[in-house]
């Protein structure tokens, strides 16, 4: 795999440093004393140094008495915040340093300081002995160590009385200061911060001290308006440090050593179910023949959807929404968290570099292509890439990198990318009809009977050429079978980019904000509600009726943008009685949760029946012309076929290329597939299996993100950009164009590591993610953690 590469193990890699508890907090603090020592600012055992354990009320710490040459990581002890050494199983025995009080004052007082160095350096030295505080000299010593560098009043070593000295001080935001006839202390919002601020303070103490040796009483100090400025810059990086603690919320907890869901101990069951010659497997076997010949699915002892609840359903456990969106809503609390500035400039060097041969052909593109690119996925940060190749759980690019292929065509792969099997399968039926002929072709009726067969609520189906196109027929349906116009969708989800969806699209409460080029009268009979917001649905229900009643109510069963906003576990159900209520359709879009939740979609997984269907992407097993609509048998004759529809009884929906042998076929097999090894479920526990494991390491590193899943869809979100919304128009407008960015910024390092997303916030698992390519991934997940501003 090509992409930048680190010689840190694995999250979950059983090594003999990862048995350490706080492994990271503790390697830091090894690592800011080795620093010291080769710099001379530390003398064998003086001082002490200590880093915060991210999401903890915990910090790491020298021992007491040790010599800093010999320090290992096991031998760092580990303090609460009321300075009481937590003893663990590392092996090492030492007692923490006897300042652990003072450190522990710090932390509960400064949110914003993460590392603390504590030491006897000369210079500084010589000042707690004069007792004489250090002015303000320079600008960069304003914009980093604070107004002045203060003295602390002297109390004798590991006291309270020290502790308390020091705690009262630092409360000044500054953030180095002389503690008198002792030594120094110097603060930071990282372990390199801190080590600067200490190094700045003794280059300023030689300073001082010559300045003061050379003409006493005439050291000049920087003029006071720049000296309020800087230290405004220095307060302004403290607020936005201490916000990502203050704000944020109790981490999820996953210990280092839970065994993670296994994708492959599904697929074994699954092979193992498939082998058996139980009674159960030659019923299953002698329908599966039934149906090959045309039999229907009753006659052959076998209900319509009985086998995709056999099946099952690819989530395990579904999320806690209200929990999720209490992390999402922190997340946005806290300012924008993404890489350092010089770990970003390594991932656009690896894109300078590796993606040479991607640049060139996508910059002629541009020549020729709006936007360089024909699909909006493919648009990415800094540039797009180029792809030869995907095979299974992989993606190579132009350039022969190779890539785990999280994006999976947007989701429809859900068997892996170009399965063999059933592109053999199509190429039969391709070379006897060719792709498409105009007439009828057996597999448009092979493909609507096995939809049938697994979404037993979808009694007819019509092919059509993608979701958007489904969408559109979906809505005209409706509105020809109920005789009413008014349709309502839940703000922020997308459902294709017709003239009557395009409202309220991704940013809920947008209302026609992307609707250009849109005519106003297109989107007159369009409302959104808030999502999940019921009462809000009911008033727009309410309102409606004075203005003929509402044809339909549209929803994304898992929620807005395929559960970015995720849906509660009844609000689908909730929907169904208020459509019931107002005599309005109910119409899924499945597009991405049909077939991919389970052979039975959302409708099946939920238990709940709606009018209408929508299908796209995976109708077809990633092969064009994917969409389609199908529901109860009374509503779809509205989409009867017919040059004259008889006399305008029948709306107007087709296209040359919709149901055509190749797609339909596709479909067909592709489906049959998915029931043979049961993708879906294989599928949605490698999402358990990424998600439980992104949710370790977001855990480990202390970082605010937020990592959830419905089955194989997958949720990383780093910024929240996705949860802002015009309720809170001020922020929206402030933040969007940062947290989009830091959106792209991530999106582009997961690639640079060799991951590809959907734009750096979604991933979609198929059955080709096997346990070793999630836990390849989520070790290339780890080495982008480590580059994160102030891991």
């Amino acid at each position: 795999m090509t992409g930048p590469t680190s010689d840190r193990p694995a999250a979950d890699e059983p090594t003999e440093e990862n048995a350490v508890q706080h492994r990271l907090s503790r390697q830091h603090v090894v690592d800011m004393c080795r620093t010291m020592l080769a710099r001379g600012y530390l003398k064998a055992t003086e001082g002490n140094v200590s880093v915060r354990v991210p999401g903890h009320r915990l910090y790491a710490v020298t021992p007491s008495n040790y010599d800093y040459d010999r320090m290992r990581v096991e031998d760092i002890c580990i303090v609460d915040f009321d300075g009481k050494h937590v003893p663990d199983d590392s092996g090492a025995d030492l007692k923490p340093s006897i300042e652990c009080g003072m450190h522990a004052n710090i932390y509960r007082e400064r949110p914003d300081v993460n590392a603390i160095v504590h030491t006897h350096q000369p210079y500084a030295s010589a000042l707690a002995f004069l007792r004489k505080p250090i002015p303000a000299l320079t600008d960069e010593q304003v914009r980093f160590l604070g107004r002045e560098v203060a003295i602390i009043d002297y109390a004798p070593s590991g006291t309270g009385f020290l502790a308390r000295n020091v705690q009262k001080k630092v409360a000044s935001g500054d953030n180095a200061f002389i503690i008198a006839n002792h030594g120094v202390v110097a603060v930071g919002t990282d372990p390199d911060r801190a080590v600067f601020n200490m190094a700045l303070l003794e280059k300023v103490s030689i300073a001082y001290l010559l300045a003061l040796t050379s003409e006493a009483g005439k050291v000049h100090t920087i003029p006071t308006a720049i000296r309020e400025i800087a230290f405004t810059k220095l307060r302004a990086d403290e607020k936005r440090i201490a916000a990502q603690l203050t704000e944020a919320v109790e981490p999820l907890r996953v210990p280092a050593d839970e065994e993670l869901p296994s994708a492959d101990a599904a697929a074994t069951e699954v092979a193992a179910r498939t082998t058996s010659t139980t009674p159960g497997a030659a019923a299953s076997a002698a329908g599966s023949a039934a149906r090959a010949n045309g039999t229907a699915d009753d006659e052959a002892g076998s209900a319509p959807g009985a086998e995709s609840a056999r099946l099952g359903y690819a989530i395990s456990e579904y999320p806690d929404v209200d929990d999720v969106m209490r992390r999402l809503k922190a997340l946005t609390a806290q300012p924008v968290r993404g890489l350092r500035h010089d770990a970003l400039l390594d991932v656009l060097n690896y894109f300078d570099t590796k993606c040479r041969a991607s640049k060139e052909i996508t910059d002629r593109a541009r020549r020729r292509i709006p936007g360089g690119v024909q699909h909006n996925l493919a648009f990415n940060y800094p540039f797009p890439l180029a792809v030869d190749k995907a095979d299974g759980a992989y993606l190579v690019d132009r350039d022969g990198n190779t890539y785990i292929d999280f994006l999976q065509a947007g989701g429809p792969t859900i068997l892996g990318s170009n399965y063999g099997p059933v592109n053999e399968r199509v190429a039969e039926v391709v070379r006897d009809s060719g792709p498409v002929t105009g007439l009828f072709h057996e597999y448009e009726l092979k493909l609507a009977e096995i939809i049938h067969r697994f979404m037993p609520h979808v009694e007819m189906y019509r092919s059509l050429g993608s979701g958007t196109e489904a969408v559109m027929a979906a809505v005209r349906g409706a509105r020809a079978f109920t005789g009413k116009k008014m349709v309502i969708k839940v703000g922020g989800a997308y459902h294709g980019w017709s003239d009557t969806m395009v409202y309220g699209l991704r940013v809920p409460g947008t209302w026609r904000m992307n609707a250009k080029g849109i005519p106003f009268g297109a989107t007159a009979r369009t409302r959104e509600a808030f999502p999940h917001d019921l009462g809000q649905l009911k008033r727009k229900l309410i309102e409606n009726r004075l203005r003929g009643g509402t044809a339909a109510v549209v929803v994304e069963p898992v929620g807005p943008e395929s559960g970015t906003r995720p849906a509660p576990r009844d609000f689908n159900a909730h929907v169904r009685e208020l459509c019931d209520e107002f005599g309005a359709l109910l119409i899924f879009d499945e597009v991405v949760t049909g077939f991919r939740l389970g052979l039975g979609g959302a409708a099946g997984y939920f238990g709940v029946t709606p009018d209408l269907t929508v299908l796209g992407k995976a109708v077809s097993g990633g092969y064009p012309m994917a969409g389609g609509v199908g529901g109860r048998a009374d509503v779809m004759a509205v989409f009867g076929s017919g040059l004259d529809g008889r006399s305008g009884a029948h709306i107007q929906v087709g296209g040359t290329l919709s149901a055509n042998p190749l797609s339909c076929a596709a479909g067909y097999f592709a489906i049959e597939e998915m029931a043979r090894t049961n993708a879906p479920v294989i599928a949605g526990r490698a999402g358990d299996r990424l998600t439980r494991g992104l949710q370790r390491l977001i855990d480990s590193y202390g970082l605010p993100y937020v990592a959830y899943n419905q089955g194989s869809i997958v949720h990383l979100e780093c910024s929240g950009v996705m949860l802002l919304d015009m309720r809170n128009a001020v922020k929206l407008l402030k933040e969007n164009k940062a947290r989009k960015r830091l959106m792209e910024q991530m999106g582009a390092a997961y690639t640079a590591h060799g991951i590809v997303t959907l734009a750096g916030s979604r991933m979609y698992t198929s059955m080709a993610d096997t346990d070793e390519v999630i836990d390849d991934a989520l070790a290339r997940f780890d080495q982008v953690f480590a580059l994160v501003e102030g891991v």
